[in-house]
């Protein structure tokens, strides 16, 4: 077979779309809207290649509009766990054994079919499935998702690329190989981008997958299970599958060939699984990699230096773009005292001036949160604030789902600064602030730094650079992405990988090589051109 040493295109980012009124791919993205909405889907697992229905169905519908119908999926018990491992299995050895460039041009395909002819569908999925608004699901959805794909590709090339010096007379390799067994991919619902990117990373470097998207992210997956069928990922690589966390962690977590675990979503549920995998580590051929980006609880600190007008900008876009429900999102504030009357002003402003409803108006910045779940929990928080003494609610605080899970855009203010909403994750269009006295910028920057389990994202606002260095430093440990003179969210593969550590998870960096790395296992090969014929050196010699 010709062989060559092969340069895989260059990444670059996705260019976001617009969506201005009048252009052709607003036109296109309504016209989908409306077709989907117009039918309900019938969503089967897809095991080995096979569409699996199980019959045991779950409706699927708008979180903005919970009485129209999506359609359903086919709910996954134990047994589907289990033929969801052996198909993977079974593909394995002829995937892991297949050319690394052939796997490339898989996922390149797929980049294509995402950033092209599937790009209105899988926004328009999103739109519907996860109530977010047409940009938010651009460069998320379209975007980030061809990103991660494309990069990936490029970042595989580089790891095969690094090898070791050789000696004279020796040639040094690295054989960088899939890791030995299946790894489990299981994915929230906030990111369409991390849903895919999740079990693709995995398979690009030669694992086969096991994945389990979140119920309120199915609608989706689904759509890109269809790009990766179409763009040629063989029957087996990647299993999709909907069981209950335990039904899948029992199958999954004592299956000897269980190998790693690629997850975004709380860090309650990452130390669980953290747990079950060290109580059957004795059970696995190989020391499972653990992967995972958790919860936030993310900042933005204001110094007295600090423009106003952005800093408002920073604090709304960061906490309510997404309803909040970005890992993240901007949940807790500090702001200082000289600054806090005009900050206040703007950020009441834009508020009055935005609007909440449906996706399929493209006029709404606010959309619904997720389900009914985290509505009842965040209407919870906004009672307790209510009622306490210690907060005041300076803007929303209404909430209402007869309709759709609709939480007006909510600011606390609050005297204590070690209030539940400053620590606690909401995931939710609840910001908390923390007016402090101007002159104790650095007692606060050790407050930010102490208050929060989690390290996720942060940010400083300050035109003063001493700030912005002491501010860099003191928080080095509190945030794994940490801006400067912007919000706390938007990271763009490439450019700012991302993740964090403490609470925050794993660190592993999603959008980046050192991800890459985590699923992959390399064997060092020493080959001797002329093979030493006497066992004894020179130092043996006599005088």
């Amino acid at each position: 077979m010709p062989k060559g040493i092969y340069k895989v295109p260059v990444a670059v980012n996705e260019p976001v779309k617009s969506y201005a009124p009048g252009s052709a791919e607003r036109k296109e993205l309504q016209a989908m809207l409306k077709e989907m909405r117009g039918k309900e889907l019938d969503i089967p697992m897809y095991i080995g290649g096979q569409q699996v229905r199980s019959g045991n169905t779950i409706r699927l519908a708008p979180p903005h509009d919970h009485q129209h119908t999506l359609g359903v999926f086919h709910k996954s018990d134990k047994s589907h766990v289990g033929l969801a491992i052996d198909a993977a299995l079974a593909a394995k050895a002829q995937w892991a054994a297949l050319s690394w460039e052939h796997r490339a041009t898989i996922f390149l395909k797929a980049a294509e079919l995402i950033a092209g002819p599937y790009r209105a569908m899988v926004n328009a999925a999103t739109m519907l499935g996860q109530s977010k608004n047409a940009f938010q699901a651009e460069i998320d959805s379209a975007c980030e998702l061809a990103d991660f794909l494309r990069f990936n590709v490029q970042y595989m090339a580089e790891i095969y690329a690094e090898q070791p010096i050789s000696g004279p007379g020796v040639w040094n390799r690295l054989e960088w190989r899939p890791l030995e067994g299946f790894v489990y991919a299981l994915t929230p619902f906030n990111f369409t981008a991390i849903a895919g990117n999740l079990p693709s990373s995995c398979a690009l470097m030669g694992n086969v997958v096991v994945w389990k998207p979140s119920n309120t992210q199915v609608y989706a997956a689904n759509v890109l299970m269809e790009v990766f069928q179409q763009a040629g990922v063989p029957d087996g690589v990647i299993n999709l599958i909907y069981p209950s966390g335990p039904d899948a962690a029992d199958v999954i977590f004592k299956h000897k060939d269980f190998a790693g675990i690629h997850f975004t979503g709380s860090t309650e549920v990452f130390q669980s699984i953290w747990q079950a995998i060290g109580n059957n580590i004795h059970n696995y051929r190989s020391y499972p990699r653990i992967v995972g980006e958790t919860g936030g609880k993310d900042f933005i600190m204001a110094h007295k230096s600090a423009e106003p007008k952005s800093l408002a900008v920073a604090l709304t876009r960061g906490a309510f773009e997404y309803q909040g429900q970005k890992c993240s999102a901007a949940s807790r504030a500090y702001i200082p005292s000289n600054l806090w009357d005009e900050v206040k002003s703007y950020v009441l402003a834009d508020l009055q001036d935005m609007k909440m409803g449906p996706t399929e108006d493209f006029t709404n910045f606010v959309n619904a949160v997720i389900d009914e779940k985290s509505f009842d929990k965040l209407a919870t928080y906004i009672e307790a604030a209510r009622q306490s003494d210690e907060v005041e609610i300076i803007a929303g605080g209404n909430y209402d789902k007869s309709r759709g899970y609709f939480i007006e855009p909510t600011i606390l203010v609050t005297t204590n600064p070690r209030y539940v909403t400053l620590c606690d994750e909401l995931f939710g269009p609840v910001l908390t602030v923390f007016v402090y006295d101007e002159n104790e910028f650095e007692q606060t920057l050790e407050l930010i730094d102490t208050t929060s389990i989690y390290a996720l994202t942060g940010a400083i606002l300050a035109q003063d650079r001493y700030a912005i260095e002491l501010a860099t430093s003191k928080l080095s440990n509190s945030a794994g992405n940490f801006y400067i003179n912007d919000k706390c969210t938007g990271a763009v593969v490439g450019q700012q990988p991302f993740g964090g550590a403490r609470g925050s998870g794993t660190n592993d960096k999603a959008g980046a090589k050192i991800n890459l790395l985590r699923w992959v296992s390399p064997r060092t090969i020493k080959e001797t051109f002329l093979s030493p014929t006497d066992y004894k050196y020179p130092f043996l010699q006599a005088d």
